[in-house]
């Protein structure tokens, strides 16, 4: 069995070759190619935290894979990140267990690359002003997959920590070579923003209507069932997009509160989605219908993104002969 380190598989990983290996993963998806069953957890209430499975298999790609995801918001602020992923890939003819993954690293750059592909689909073409919520390991990875995909000249980062996100300002600027400043609110930081990347553990809304630009493409990824990223009137009036629709509105732990909760108490309908990343990818959904409108991706993760990127770090890594061996029989 393969076996690669977290720094391993951070070396291994492409980003350009992860967001087109993550539209064919998500064509594959909606077309019912692929098989991204729901996940489950074992919770940890004492911990606010819960411990998840999400096995998925891509045949286009040649993966089947399980990833086990730990999911603990009260390491925020210690050297722990808040989600720990372990990845495991078998053999799709046999079964067999191949390689054993470090899945904390592919959790962070498959999210902000399928968030950059969002963007790639949705945002307007000539968005330069990104804002980044919050400063943590997937503020990071959006940040520098966002730039993959639309002509970023200008990031504005905001978190609850002013020092963190003056912090990771300076990190982006040397990593991005691009101006980027912290701004002191999460309202100044959206004020004239094109994309807007929520990436935080929010009890209360980090995205409300009355901050947003005409035209601002938003990607939600937070992940907090006593909480929301997105306030009420934004999800109403944005053109709402997800990885599935099966996905985000099924009940905890897989789906998407930003979305449940107005369903709940009748702000939206199911029918609001618009539609599934798929669906815009083969053209059976149109896009974004004009310069103004505001676009949403809301993300809850889905097995398959852990599958295309996994299979794409075992065959660098293979092609490179990285990692090491172990005989588990």
């Amino acid at each position: 069995m393969l076996v690669l380190g977290r720094s391993q598989v951070e070396a291994l990983l492409d980003v350009d070759t992860l967001i087109d290996g993550l539209a064919s993963a998500m064509t594959d998806l909606s077309a019912g190619r692929a098989s991204s069953p729901d996940r489950v957890a074992a919770l940890v209430p004492e911990r606010d935290g819960f411990l998840a499975a999400m096995p998925g298999s891509v045949p286009s790609a040649g993966v089947l894979m399980s990833k086990l995801v730990s999911v603990f918001p009260h390491n925020a602020g210690t050297p722990l990140p808040t989600h720990q992923a372990l990845i495991v890939v078998f053999d799709p003819e046999t079964g067999e267990p191949v390689a054993l993954l470090d899945g904390t690293a592919i959790t962070a750059a498959r999210t902000a690359a399928c968030s950059a592909l969002s963007a790639r689909l949705l945002a307007r073409e000539d968005a330069s002003v990104l804002a980044v919520l919050g400063t943590g390991a997937q503020a990071r990875s959006h940040a520098e997959a966002m730039c993959r995909v639309r002509p970023i000249r200008h990031i504005r980062v905001a978190g609850r920590n002013e020092t963190k996100a003056a912090a990771l300002a300076e990190e982006l600027t040397a990593a991005l070579r691009l101006p980027v400043e912290a701004a002191p609110t999460y309202a100044q930081a959206l004020d004239g923003a094109d994309i807007a990347a929520a990436t935080t553990h929010a009890t209360d809304p980090v995205i409300r209507r009355a901050w947003l630009t005409p035209g601002v493409h938003v990607t939600s990824v937070g992940f907090n069932p006593a909480g929301r990223e997105i306030d009420d009137a934004t999800i109403a009036e944005a053109l709402v997009c997800v990885e599935t629709r099966q996905a985000a509105l099924a009940p905890f732990p897989a789906g998407s509160s930003d979305l449940l909760n107005p369903i709940r108490d009748g702000v939206i309908t199911e029918a609001h989605v618009h539609a599934e990343l798929g669906e815009l990818l083969n053209g059976s959904k149109p896009g974004r219908s004009s310069h103004d409108q505001i676009t949403l991706y809301k993300s809850v993760g889905v097995a398959a993104q852990d599958a295309a990127a996994a299979a794409l770090v075992v065959a660098a890594a293979r092609e490179q002969s990285i990692g090491s061996e172990v005989r588990l029989g």
